[in-house]
C-alpha cells in the first residue's frame, strides 16, 4: 500500500509501518503545499492514503470528492 504521511506525523512512525510503501512531505518535495493541492497530487500519484493528526480536514475539504483514504 502506498502511503503519505501528513507533515504533522513523526517521521519515525515510518518503522512502524515497513510493510508499507510510505512518503513523507520531505520525500516527495511536497512541504507546505495546500490540502486540496495535496490530495489531488496523491491521486495523481496513485497514493492510496493520507495519514494525518488533522482532525480538521475532513470540514476544510470536501474528502467525498476525492477517490483516496483519509485516515485520522
Amino acid at each position: 500500500m502506498k502511503l503519505r504521511f501528513d507533515e504533522n506525523l513523526p517521521k519515525r512512525l515510518k518503522q512502524d509501518l515497513n510493510e508499507h510503501e510510505i512518503y513523507t512531505a520531505a520525500d516527495k518535495g511536497w512541504i507546505g503545499i495546500s490540502n486540496g493541492k495535496l490530495l489531488g497530487l496523491l491521486i495523481d500519484h496513485k497514493f492510496d492514503a493520507l495519514l494525518t493528526f488533522d482532525k480538521n480536514l475532513q470540514y476544510q475539504q470536501n474528502l467525498t470528492k476525492y477517490t483516496i483514504a483519509v485516515i485520522v
